[in-house]
């Protein structure tokens, strides 16, 4: 884009994120706290194109608000900016998190889902535990998150609570620490029959995604928990990585640290230029799947209950997190 462009697109994310109408003024301030260099003039003349397109609506002196219209321009354009930038963020978060697995201290990666707490029924929950014991989750952890809290990269509304899932990205950071690089290649749904993975049936490449591929298959209705843990034929999340092939031995030796202290762990990890379930290696490099984080809030969705999840949402301190079977009691106290 170029820098006009640019600058519209900036004054209707301004607006997007404000939940109201505001003034010229008040747009260029929090412009200029951005460093988008702007006056007040030009932003007012912006304004007024926005107008004539019927992306922004003049309120008078309330200001100005988006339309449907706008915020529909506002998302494909935010959308065209952020390809390729959940590779990047995956590596920004493997590279933030502390997480050591000998101290059992530190932040790991989480996703977060906001849920109504009215909508949250005994019989979800005991699917979505049926998904963390049938092995379907990245581990055995989670976390909970209540209104207003302002650290989790999700908003929470009144009303709602915010659930935290280990995100498969902690594998990640705990691996980098050790000097061992990892290789994100896709997210993926992997086929099961029998309760047995047997291929990749949809793909999403990480670096050609502004989304995390497995809130497009859970929100699309592609998944399908309910028949894993029920009948062990489904579609459950995973991702693909690859790791230098020098590395398998460490790489499975942390793997099992972390699934002793309920982290996750791979679900399976090749041979040195081995394919797995049709997906090639190169030769100095081994492959893995990694079960995804975000597996268990897909019973919502499959249930009939839209839901926000936000992908590699939150670093969370590790301590926060419990047994997935204490979920009963804690949303009980709430």
């Amino acid at each position: 884009m170029d820098k006009r462009e640019k600058k519209r697109l900036a004054i209707l994310e301004i607006l997007h994120r404000s939940n109201g109408s505001l003034s010229s003024a008040g747009i260029t301030e929090l412009l200029n706290t951005q460093d988008v260099d702007i006056s007040e003039r030009t932003v007012r003349l912006y304004l007024q194109e926005l107008d004539q397109e019927g992306l922004t609506e003049n309120r008078g002196r309330r200001g100005r608000i988006i339309t449907d219209k706008g915020k529909r321009e506002a998302g494909t354009s935010r959308v065209m900016e952020r390809i390729g930038l959940l590779s990047g963020k995956i590596d920004a978060m493997a590279y933030s998190m502390d997480f050591d697995p000998a101290l059992r201290r530190g932040s790991v990666v989480v996703n977060v889902s906001a849920v109504p707490l009215n909508e949250f029924t005994d019989e979800r929950r005991k699917l979505i535990e049926k998904v963390f014991s049938k092995g379907y989750s990245m581990g055995k952890l989670l976390a909970l998150f209540e209104s207003g809290d302002d650290n989790v990269g999700i908003n929470i509304p009144e009303g709602y609570i915010g659930i935290g899932t280990v995100c498969s990205i902690t594998l990640n950071g705990v691996l980098l620490r050790r000097g061992i690089p990892t290789f994100s290649r896709f997210g993926g749904l992997l086929e099961l029959r029998d309760g047995d993975p047997t291929r990749f049936v949809d793909i999403i490449h990480y670096d050609g995604t502004s989304i995390d591929p497995l809130v497009v298959f859970i929100r699309s209705g592609m998944a399908d928990y309910m028949g894993a843990v029920t009948t062990g034929n489904g579609r459950i999340g995973a991702s693909f990585r690859e790791f230098p092939a020098d590395s398998a031995d460490a790489v499975r030796s942390i793997s099992e640290q972390l699934e002793t202290l309920g982290l996750g762990s791979l679900l399976c990890l090749g041979s040195p230029g081995q394919s797995l379930y049709g997906v090639s290696v190169g030769p100095q490099r081994v492959g893995a799947i990694i079960i995804g984080g975000l597996n268990p809030m897909s019973i919502f969705e499959e249930t009939g209950l839209r839901i926000e999840s936000s992908a590699l949402s939150s670093l969370v301190d590790f301590n926060r997190l419990f047994h997935y079977t204490e979920l009963k009691d804690r949303l009980a106290a709430l």
